[in-house]
């Protein structure tokens, strides 16, 4: 039968223990040992799953606190001295760099942080200083692999590749990549020796940059790394693993390299097959083949799954296939086995890790069968399949509408300049006026609240009365500390994107599907399983009664399409295009509806929208931006031009479409900024930005507060690049995952530090 392989696993538990113990280690409930001991204990978990599960290549050090990418730049002594300053322990000093630290060891904002290619997931990014001594400092991946073995688990140890860790990192030296590399390759020889040592079969070398578009530099420092690599004389075999795309530029050279396996995505992918049908792999290797998607939530579809090895077993001959996962399923929630709720028409179509682990087992166990098609496990896949499409999903109604959507749909009048001047005289607003992005910190009382409710231990009247209160307390604290435009700070949302689709028609809701999105920030995404629809006003009443405490404007905040869909686990039956449009409608409708009721202010969220731009900028306009754009105006373009539409994007690089954002026309447009040192103010002035703008003036993912003078420092930055009329300030995101004392101190210096500018101009 086949060999199996797993490229990663989830790592923060079935019931976010991960994200409970961390967060408990930082709040001083939970000692360092414990906080080890119990991480042990999961990981040990983990390994047991997928060894009873039939993995042959069992992945080890996968596992991370916060993050692997962080993980790899500790690892490699890639720790700016900032940090080695504080004079902390080991792993206080890795926390530090992910999340910042105040305290009495000193006061340091933690290091940037991005989105992981194409997903909702958030790395780390590590700063390589000038004076930078790549050496190993630490033995994490060793240890996990011994631990493992004292498990009786035979691991494929993993690591983050020197070329992608190279090139996502931030250089900040006085040295070329290839000088770096020369510096870092004895390191990573090392790795291997250590790895030899233990006599560890395999090595996975993740490298998801050469799915990206590779320049000839790009090329000839892949070459110079690898070809010292691959002659170190004592190494375990190397599994070179892609991802999340195709390998069309290099390809041709990659399989001429002594490599001992490649790991190519076939999900995403899809010109890998031709790639090998053109250039062909070469004899004596292992094809680690990506078949089973390591990102989304559906069952595998067998027939075409094993069509596609069957044809890859014809072109590569001798070639040894491993049935793999086409990227980690750290981008999938553990098992759906969690789902007690869920009506069995909805979870026969799901699969999450645990439930990815068997298709692998089932399909090695079906390829190398000759009556598989007789098979009653394939049997019973197909039949699931062929209901995927059924009319319980589809609405005609929705289609007809997107179907008659016409140019001017999605165009808004009169122009920006003049709206910009009908709002002001409207709002009357002052110089730099201040605001945040819209939810505040959703406290353990929130929290509370919203089980109680659901549960039933509260009637809907009495669940009201509670938000109303905490409504009208964060709208006197807001009017008290004189921030300009208000938000009624969500109180009565669980999720973004969650709250809404549970009033949209389409959606299925998980109780446990929780997925990693950073450190110990976790998401459980809607899954939308049918065509979507708005059943009645989603937010209208609450927003209402949040502007009746207030002369001041309020914002009226809704998600996106973009990122509603995005942020979703998205349909396969279905264009990414036409979801859009459908979820556009439905946002319009309560944009319309806000209007109407008086609301002057709309904000309409699309922190996602760069998140599934294609790897290719040739592909960006064709298959994502041309229709995304679209579908962000289509929500906005029948509003009066008195109404101001703003939007919020977050944790993501936008100097590259920067033109393509300004194609939304909003009026307002909130970025994050302050953790990337507002690299992003410099990018909107020389590419002359018209829209209003709010770069966020500091960090929300991190519990430090920002001091008065800081933030005076960071708007007087702003306000030297961009004229201060066309300025808002706000923090980076919403507040939130913040705690209430934080939020208030932040806050009240944000609104000072304005004051003080305000006086002196």
């Amino acid at each position: 039968m086949k060999q199996i392989s797993v490229v990663g696993y989830p790592r923060v538990g079935q019931d976010r223990e991960l994200k409970k113990w961390t967060e408990s280690y930082f709040a001083g409930q939970l000692s360092q040992e414990e906080l080890l001991s119990l991480a042990a204990k999961l990981r040990q978990i983990h390994w047991l799953s997928q060894r009873q599960s039939g993995v042959n290549y069992i992945p080890s050090n996968d596992f991370s606190f916060y993050d692997i990418f962080l993980d790899t730049a500790f690892l490699l002594n890639v720790i700016p001295q900032r940090y080695r300053s504080l004079d902390l322990g080991a792993l206080d000093t890795y926390f530090a760099m992910a999340k910042g630290y105040q305290g009495a060891n000193g006061d340091v904002k933690a290091l940037p942080m991005k989105k992981w290619f194409n997903t909702n997931y958030h790395y780390i990014v590590p700063e390589i200083e000038s004076d930078v001594e790549f050496k190993l400092n630490g033995t994490k991946p060793f240890d996990e692999y011994n631990e493992a073995l004292r498990d009786n688990n035979l691991t494929k140890p993993v690591l983050i590749g020197p070329f992608t860790f190279l090139k996502l990192s931030e250089n900040q030296s006085d040295k070329t990549l290839g000088e770096l590399a020369e510096k870092l390759v004895p390191v990573y020889q090392d790795i291997l020796r250590k790895f030899a040592d233990l006599k560890a079969e395999i090595l996975q070398l993740d490298e998801p940059l050469l799915v990206t578009d590779l320049t000839e530099e790009d090329l000839t420092l892949f070459d110079e790394i690898y070809k010292k690599l691959l002659a170190e004389k004592s190494r375990p075999k190397i599994l070179l693993q892609s991802y999340f795309g195709d390998l069309r530029d290099i390809y041709e050279q990659l399989i001429s390299y002594d490599f001992d396996a490649i790991g190519l995505d076939f999900i995403e992918g899809k010109e890998n097959l031709r790639l090998i049908e053109r250039y062909g792999f070469p004899a004596g290797k292992q094809l680690f083949a990506g078949v089973v998607n390591g990102k989304n939530i559906w069952i595998n579809n067998y027939e075409e799954t094993l069509n596609l090895i069957h044809r890859l077993a014809t072109v590569t001959g001798s070639a040894d296939i491993v049935i793999s996962t086409s990227c980690s399923l750290l981008h999938v929630p553990y098992t759906v086995k969690n789902e007690t709720g869920l009506d069995e028409k909805y979870l026969a179509h799901l699969a999450f890790a645990e439930e990815k682990l068997s298709e692998l087992a089932e399909i090695a166990r079906l390829v190398d069968s000759r009556d598989y098609r007789s098979d009653s496990s394939y049997l019973a896949n197909r039949a699931i399949i062929s209901k995927k499409s059924g009319e319980d999903f589809r609405r005609e109604d929705v289609r007809r509408k997107v179907a008659l959507l016409e140019e001017k749909d999605f165009v808004r009048t009169p122009s920006f300049e003049e709206r910009r001047e009908l709002q002001k005289k409207v709002l009357q607003l002052p110089l730099l006026p201040t605001t945040t992005i819209g939810s505040f910190p959703q406290t353990t009382e929130i929290k509370k609240l919203r089980s109680l409710y659901k549960k039933g231990e509260l009637n809907t009247d009495e669940y009201a009365s509670a938000i109303k209160e905490k409504i009208a307390e964060v709208v006197k604290f807001q009017e008290s500390i004189g921030l300009d435009v208000l938000v009624h700070g969500e109180y009565e949302r669980n999720d973004m994107v969650e709250y809404f689709g549970e009033k949209l028609a389409g959606f299925v809701f998980t109780k446990k599907a929780w997925v990693q999105s950073y450190g110990t920030r976790c998401v459980k995404p809607p899954i939308i399983f049918g065509d979507v629809k708005r059943l009645e006003p989603m937010t209208v009443d609450l927003i209402l009664y949040a502007q009746s405490l207030t002369t001041k404007p309020l914002k009226g905040m809704l998600t996106g399409p973009i990122t509603i869909l995005n942020w979703s686990f998205g349909r396969e039956d279905l264009s990414g295009k036409e979801v859009a449009y459908q979820i556009a409608l439905a946002i319009k409708e309560e944009v319309e509806d806000l209007e109407k009721a008086g609301i002057k202010i709309i904000q309409i969220d699309e922190a996602a929208l760069r998140e599934k731009l294609p790897l290719r900028k040739s592909d960006w306009h064709v298959e994502y931006l041309d229709w995304a754009i679209r579908a962000f105006r289509l929500v906005h373009s029948d509003l009066k031009p008195e109404t101001q539409v703003h939007t919020h994007m977050c944790y993501s690089e936008f100097e590259d479409i920067i033109k393509d954002i300004e194609e939304m026309d909003a009026d307002v447009i909130t970025f994050e900024a302050a953790r990337s040192e507002l690299s992003l103010i410099d990018v909107l002035s020389a590419n002359n930005f018209k829209t209003e703008v709010g770069p966020g003036v500091y960090d929300v993912h991190s519990p430090r507060v920002p001091s008065v003078e800081e933030l005076e420092t960071i708007i007087r930055k702003i306000i030297d690049r961009l004229e201060s009329d066309r300025v808002w300030i706000n923090p980076d995101c919403g507040l939130k995952t913040r705690g209430e004392k934080e939020t208030t101190e932040s806050l009240k210096n944000m609104t000072e530090a304005v004051r003080l500018i305000r006086q002196h101009s």
